[in-house]
């Protein structure tokens, strides 16, 4: 299937400009996780990673995450470019999002952790609350700076 990619409009950066293999880079943007009710993060230190055909993911430092929020989880996976993740389960009072958070432990992210925006009460850029991408495995952050289309929805498996 040929992916035709969305025109950016202006303050618009395309995913279909991002690289394969991703590129990570630090951000100043403002970057915050609610859950239960309470900011778990809120990080202006945190690095984007962009990959064609994906809205960025934010990987904000570990120190910046409220503590007693991140407790291990059983879930592992592999990326093929940024190696082996472990994963978390976000908590916050009685709360609990099973798996919802995810760490590299070598390489340039370690000492970082992305969260899933599904699962959290929200999640925000700067002021601007994000979509999560589509599908139960990526976990880029939708805002009105990109245009997609993203992979991640059904049918998009082979992009």
């Amino acid at each position: 299937m040929r992916v035709v990619p969305s025109p950016p409009q202006p303050g618009q950066e395309s995913v279909w400009d991002y690289p394969r293999p991703p590129r990570i880079e630090p951000t100043t943007r403002r970057i915050r996780v609610v859950l239960g009710g309470q900011v778990l993060v809120d990080s202006t230190r945190a690095l984007r990673v962009l990959e064609t055909s994906h809205p960025p993911v934010y990987y904000v430092p570990l120190e910046d995450v409220r503590e007693g929020a991140l407790r291990a989880a059983a879930r592992s996976t592999f990326c093929e470019w940024k190696g082996a993740a472990r994963y978390f389960d976000v908590a916050s009072g009685e709360q609990v999002a099973p798996a919802a958070a995810w760490t590299y432990d070598d390489g340039p992210l370690e000492g970082t952790v992305a969260f899933y925006a599904g699962p959290m009460d929200a999640c925000f850029v700067d002021d601007e609350r994000v979509t999560p991408q589509e599908g139960g495995f990526y976990g880029g952050w939708v805002t009105s700076h990109v245009a997609g289309p993203f992979k991640g929805g059904p049918g998009t498996a082979g992009w």
